[in-house]
């Protein structure tokens, strides 16, 4: 095998295994307990009833930077 092609093998598992460790860590349950989703949702209420109603929800990583994301474009 050729130098170029072991390189370029090696490329393509490091990028696979990144993309496949990003899903796992978006896509991992919500494992806060009740009293801390609570807490979280007391905390939030200052910037409105739904954010704060948002924190009581199971939610994955992905979803709450999903949220963030649209918090951020309405705000503009």
């Amino acid at each position: 095998m050729s130098s170029s092609l072991v390189r370029g093998l090696l490329a393509l598992v490091v990028i696979a295994a990144v993309i496949f460790l990003a899903y796992g860590v978006l896509t991992m349950p919500d494992q806060r307990s009740t009293p801390d989703k609570i807490g979280d949702a007391v905390h939030e209420l200052p910037n409105g009833v739904d954010k704060a109603g948002r924190q009581l929800e199971d939610r994955t990583p992905g979803q709450k930077i999903g949220d963030a994301v649209k918090d951020a474009t309405r705000s503009q």
